[in-house]
């Protein structure tokens, strides 16, 4: 299947043009010629089929041919709030990664201990993007701009709200306390942990702290073992 991501397609049109870069990588690298159908994704839910009918490698001409809304639409909804990494390819792995098994939106969070406060987005979403299109996923995850760790803490989000960390506390186990068929908000923090204060602080904000196992799991790591957690249990 050649999936193409196509974000501000207009769902009541019956022709579409492709970017620049989608168009270069349809023409140019596979080669597609007028009459080929290809699939296209707006990251909003939907499915489409398209066939060419000018293959310019510049803005390719598509005649809409039929339109599907997902029919795999997720049953619970996973935010996780992840300290960006030193090394960045290890959060472009974890956006990727859980990209691929099932997460909705992501936030990068600025704490006492992160040794990174720069990161590129759109980078970032190209990254997003291309896990979309290689699991077939017809939704975005959305990935904000980094804010600050009290910032996080502030911002409303109705569901259920988890805090990993690695400090010799009182934790839950996250598959006794996680509700399924809910909304999931799980903070993740940077490689020197969080602090006692943002723990404290977290839990004065309604956050549950959790262990995610007995091992110590780098940041990206402990990220993706909680999508995966919240994933498997709900599962139906």
């Amino acid at each position: 299947m050649q999936l193409f991501y196509t974000p501000d397609i207009d769902t009541t049109s019956s022709t579409w043009a492709l970017n620049e870069e989608e168009s270069k990588h349809c023409v140019r690298v596979l080669r597609l010629q007028i009459g080929a159908v290809i699939q296209l994704i707006d990251g909003k839910g939907n499915f489409y089929s398209a066939g060419i009918t000018d293959a310019h490698p510049k803005k390719t001409q598509l005649k809409i041919l039929s339109v599907e809304r997902d029919p795999n639409k997720r049953n619970h909804y996973l935010h996780i709030a992840i300290a960006p990494t030193k090394n960045i390819e290890r959060l472009e792995w974890f956006l990727e990664k859980a990209t691929e098994i099932g997460i909705d939106e992501v936030s990068l969070i600025i704490c006492q201990r992160s040794e990174r406060k720069d990161v590129k987005i759109d980078r970032l979403n190209k990254i997003i993007t291309s896990a979309i299109k290689q699991s077939i996923k017809a939704w975005h995850p959305v990935l904000n701009e980094p804010v600050t760790f009290n910032k996080i803490l502030s911002t409303q989000f109705e569901g259920q709200k988890f805090i990993a960390h690695c400090e010799t506390s009182d934790k839950l186990n996250l598959k006794e306390e996680l509700r399924p068929l809910g909304r999931f908000l799980i903070l993740v923090g940077p490689e020197g942990d969080f602090t006692p204060k943002e723990i404290d602080d977290a839990i004065k904000n309604d956050f549950k702290a959790i262990t995610l196992g007995k091992s110590r799991l780098r940041t990206e790591t402990a990220a993706l073992e909680a999508c995966f957690e919240v994933n498997f249990l709900n599962r139906v």
